[in-house]
């Protein structure tokens, strides 16, 4: 049987020339900002009557999960096809890995294949590395692999944290950003950090010794800018965001806190908590949730939590990046807004011409 390769951790170079999105670490300051200004475009695509526009028409997109997902799978099989792109869904269940195929393997058939757009989620630390490696003519999009990055989820937060604060991405610096819960297992926490330093904002981990250890401070290089805290009022204390870590118990093969009653009345967001020690903050979670553990379910659906607004952006943003991916024109202008809004018109008058007729 083959051996699985030893897959390493993304570097800066795995990024450049907008070939690939395999982490926020290795993203310039202007590459973060531009690829979330392009998503609130996208945005405003999602608000028309018809949504789907040509941008990727005779493109082939390959969504490759071979772990469990609902938001992240569905948001970019929902992007490719309002992009016009022919898009595949292979998932865990469906695929050869269950027959005990090796990611060398993977690599090979999807090489043979000759997708424009492989979206990967693995369970391996640097797998959508390790693709992008091995797929010569073929960009790799990271939707999470293992416990290093899921980078179009911090690009998401930021696009929710903009637009609720009403700034322009260039202008969203400064904030207190308070990360809650089970950082030592959650890629979500270390995109969400690499991207928060890079717009110079302050970041604050919050957790118990166990899941927010000192060591990972100095093991990602995140400077001095990141503080650890082991005490919640100390951690979101004034903050202006907070975001609610789900407790990773598939990746915990050991007992991280003593019980979830005890993490949660120690580490759990509420009202009361919010109330007392950050009440102008916005929270955020990356979702599933575990209720009355990480967030209380009261505090999710008030006003001051954006959860929704998460889910919401989300397919803008990952028609962002799959458009930057999938198409020769990297940026997004007035040419491309031109193009598409007469398409998106030709396309709603052909469509109110159908539905007439079909009266």
């Amino acid at each position: 049987m083959n051996a699985e390769p030893q897959l390493e951790l993304n570097t800066h170079h795995e990024n450049a020339h907008g070939k690939h999105l395999l982490g926020i670490q290795g993203l310039t300051r202007e590459e973060l900002c531009g690829m979330v200004a392009d998503a609130a475009t996208f945005v405003e695509v999602s608000d028309r009557s018809i949504k789907k526009v040509p941008a990727l028409r005779g493109k082939t997109i390959l969504n490759v999960f071979l772990e469990p997902s609902t938001r992240t799978r569905v948001s970019f099989e929902i992007a490719g096809k309002r992009l016009s792109a022919d898009t595949i869904n292979l998932t865990a269940s469906g695929s050869s890995a269950q027959k005990g195929e090796n990611l060398m393997d993977t690599a090979r058939t999807l090489q043979a294949m000759a997708p424009d757009v492989v979206v990967i989620r693995h369970w391996a630390s640097g797998a959508a590395k390790f693709l992008a490696e091995k797929l010569r003519y073929t960009s790799i999009v990271n939707a999470g692999d293992g416990m290093n990055e899921h980078p179009t989820q911090a690009l998401l937060d930021l696009l929710t944290i903009q637009r609720h604060f009403g700034k322009s991405i260039n202008e969203l610096s400064g904030l207190s950003v308070a990360i809650v819960g089970d950082v030592r297992h959650s890629r979500v926490a270390r995109s969400a950090v690499w991207s928060h330093l890079l717009l110079g904002n302050k970041v604050r981990l919050v957790g118990p010794p166990t899941l927010v250890p000192e060591y990972l401070v100095h093991e990602e290089c995140f400077g001095s800018r990141v503080m650890i805290c082991s005490d919640l009022q100390e951690g979101i204390e004034g903050a202006d965001v907070v975001m609610a870590l789900r407790m990773q118990k598939e990746r915990q093969n050991q007992a991280f806190i003593g019980s979830l009653d005890e993490y949660s009345k120690m580490f759990g967001l509420s009202r009361q908590k919010l109330d007392r020690f950050c009440p102008g903050a916005v929270v955020l979670h990356p979702g599933p949730a575990n209720r009355g553990i990480e967030i209380n379910g009261e505090l999710m659906y008030e006003q001051r939590s954006l959860i929704e607004e998460q889910v919401r952006y989300g397919v803008a943003v990952r028609m962002s990046v799959l458009f930057r991916l999938g198409s020769r024109d990297h940026r997004l202008g007035d040419d491309w807004e031109r193009r598409n809004a007469s398409d998106g018109a030709a396309d709603e008058q052909n469509t109110s011409s159908v539905a007439g007729g079909a009266k």
